[in-house]
């Protein structure tokens, strides 16, 4: 019998992201869908034929015992206490990142979690990146030796404000470039070069009218000697390499976003063949001084996520997504909003 879930949440993230990755990921269904707005609505029925519309959340938690798990792609705000109400109802749930707004309520929600017995996991679905998966590989294999310095981006030509939440100054919408994008760098950071022991951070305002950054660096020294430096903008007129990984070996330069967003958005399934591939054209390369030859790029696989998700459920192991880790994302990001400081030289003598 396939586990059934419900989607709150019809957005961007809920429409191009969790509502197909589910749809596509075998064992599990889904079965319905939260949102009052009339045009998602009539996007959700088109998209998913058969899928039971629901106008709030309220009605989950009544009838709980028709769902097998929820999935949060609601606005940030709503993340903790959509997902509070989740395991009070006794239903896994998937939350899109961040996890919160802060990261003590983040370690609340999962005491409750395991309080409760009931799964809790995070969509940070850019661990199945290509690039991210090429970078990981390369540094299993050795091929780049000590590494010295990582650098990523994720960089966007938006000098336009755009409207909702994530243009919004209140902290408790989480909003500005850090939290949207600095949420997945810094994971896949942690990830790849462990804990963190200091960081640094610069956080602008460009565009005019803004309310929370939209121009961010991080800087994260490892625990493990490594140095990674983070990028993550709105107003970028000319976009720098995806990452760009120097070793004592030899560096990996890659351009280019991973491909499965861009799929997503179009209307592909991970189902279909040759998801998550791409083109050699725009593969990165690895070497040093004169000497570079091309990598191929990892498929990108993001409906592992779900499988996952499914496996967890199925067989009682360990979430795609240790909830923790998302926790030690949102101290990062506090200790960013908390550095902005800087030391001033002396002026010249009077």
């Amino acid at each position: 019998m396939a586990i059934r879930a419900a989607l709150i949440g019809y957005g961007l993230a809920g429409q191009a992201f969790h509502a197909p990755l589910i749809a596509a990921t075998p064992g599990l269904e889904l079965s319905a869908v939260v949102t009052r707005d009339r045009e998602r609505r009539a996007a959700a029925a088109r998209d998913h034929p058969g899928v039971e519309m629901l106008d709030s959340a309220d009605e989950i938690w009544e009838d709980a015992g028709a769902f097998d798990l929820v999935v949060i792609a609601a606005p940030n705000r709503a993340h903790v206490p959509l997902a509070r109400a989740s395991i009070e109802a006794g239903l896994p749930v998937v939350v899109d990142k961040p996890l919160a707004a802060h990261s003590e309520v983040a370690r609340e929600l999962i005491a409750e979690a395991e309080a409760a017995h009931v799964m809790l996991t995070v969509f940070h679905n850019r661990r199945w990146d290509g690039d991210f998966l090429t970078l990981r590989r390369l540094l299993d294999d050795g091929a780049l030796g000590r590494v010295l310095r990582f650098e990523s981006r994720f960089e966007r030509w938006r000098p336009q404000l755009g409207e909702g939440w994530r243009e919004l100054g209140d902290p408790e919408e989480a909003g500005g470039v850090l939290f949207d994008l600095g949420s997945h760098l810094i994971d896949q950071a942690l990830q790849l070069f462990g804990p963190v022991r200091d960081v640094y951070a610069e956080l602008d305002v460009r565009r005019r009218g803004a309310q929370v950054d939209d121009d961010s660096f991080v800087a994260l020294e490892h625990e493990s000697g490594v140095r990674s430096h983070l990028w993550m903008s709105a107003v970028a007129a000319d976009l720098g390499p995806r990452m760009r990984v120097l070793g004592d070996r030899a560096a990996y330069v890659k351009h280019g976003l991973d491909v499965q967003e861009a799929a997503l958005r179009a209307g592909s399934r991970p189902d279909e063949p040759g998801w998550g591939e791409e083109p050699e054209s725009t593969w990165g390369v690895l070497g040093a001084g004169e000497e570079w030859q091309p990598v191929r790029t990892e498929p990108g696989a993001y409906q592992d996520f779900y499988a996952g998700v499914e496996r967890a459920l199925r067989e009682g192991g360990p979430p795609p997504v240790d909830p923790g880790d998302a926790v030690a994302a949102l101290e990062v990001i506090e200790a960013a909003l908390s550095s902005r400081g800087r030391t001033a030289l002396p002026g010249p003598p009077g």
